[in-house]
């Protein structure tokens, strides 16, 4: 069996950027017109004004489209495909690093939200975009997994190890489905994911890499909710002998009803002329954004808040799914 070339890293050069726009007021309710203000600046921050890669905004229906072109402007590219919602990381198809199109199942974050057309969205935009698609059997999210572009991946056990998703793998399993499927020959396994995090633990909002071997790791004082959860991942790295890089925390993070969510700098995206970080009006924001600089020079480093895009579980790296130049 030919094992495929692990997909690029996410500093690697993009052609495009797929970007779920929001399209259903039932869903979003009173943070929908401002969700998708955000979105917007989001799309513009990472097509920066033509030095960055195109971007494509993905809406819904065409009431959702006209609004996306609207706010864009000549920053995106604007297609209607149905979709349940817009967090196109887990939905869309994972390009390989031979451009292949890796189309996985879906079951709605192990059955919570099960929407229609998030099952076949992925199979749809990569077709769209005239990709070859593989289709696999298997239940696996985008944000579950950060490759480091080596074959060396890292994730959550809470995430791939659940039992709502793949209860017929074992662990060996999962690390035999990511070596045959994407090429990933080395899997670093972290334990939990964020507090709250109704993903069951993505990798994407607790620990990213930002170059070969080299995992960034929020470091929160001990009245942080995920401080005992950024210890042990950082801890379970260095044992893999990955270089971990701490990282500024933003805390605890409350909703309207006092409710702690998910919040999280890890949730940044990497784009060719930009990355882009969410902030949520903490004493780190500016921090983030600092080491950010230190950590990716050439890019500018675009802080930005993402309040009602999290109201729907998420951030700027949930809501996009890079398209790597071949």
């Amino acid at each position: 069996m030919t094992i495929p070339p692990p997909p690029k890293p996410e500093w690697a050069h993009h052609h495009a950027v797929w970007i779920g726009f929001p399209s259903h007021p039932e869903l979003w309710l009173e943070d929908l017109a401002s969700a998708r203000l955000e979105v917007a600046a989001f799309a513009k921050a990472v097509h920066a004004e033509g030095k960055g890669e195109q971007v494509i905004l993905v809406a819904a229906n065409e009431e959702s489209a006209k609004a996306a072109r609207t706010l864009a402007g000549n920053s995106a590219k604007v297609v209607v495909e149905p979709f349940g919602d817009i967090w196109l990381r887990d939905t869309a198809a994972i390009i390989g690093g031979d451009g292949t199109a890796h189309d996985f199942r879906f079951n709605g974050w192990g059955g919570k939200y099960d929407l229609e057309g998030d099952d076949d969205i992925g199979h749809r935009l990569a077709e769209r975009a005239r990709m070859h698609v593989e289709d696999h059997g298997w239940i696996l999210e985008g944000g579950a997994i950060d490759g480091d572009g080596t074959g060396l991946v890292v994730t959550t056990e809470q995430c791939l190890l659940n039992r709502n998703r793949n209860p017929q793998l074992s662990k060996a399993d999962v690390e035999e489905m990511l070596r045959k499927d994407l090429g990933y020959t080395q899997v670093l396994w972290l334990g939990d994911g964020l507090l709250n995090d109704h993903t069951d633990g993505h990798v994407d909002n607790l620990a990213r890499f930002s170059g070969p071997n080299r995992l960034l790791v929020p470091e929160g004082a001990e009245n942080d909710p995920n401080w005992r959860i950024y210890q042990d991942a950082a801890a379970r790295a260095e044992r893999a002998g990955v270089e971990v890089v701490r990282f500024p925390s933003p805390g605890r993070v409350l909703n309207e009803d006092e409710e702690i969510i998910p919040a999280s700098y890890m949730n940044f995206y990497i784009g060719n002329a930009a990355v882009v970080v969410p902030l949520y009006g903490q004493e780190n924001d500016q921090a983030a954004v600092d080491m950010l600089a230190r950590l990716f020079p050439g890019r500018a480093i675009i802080g930005q808040r993402a309040d009602h895009i999290l109201t729907g579980g998420g951030s700027f790296h949930c809501i996009s799914q890079q398209i790597p130049t071949a």
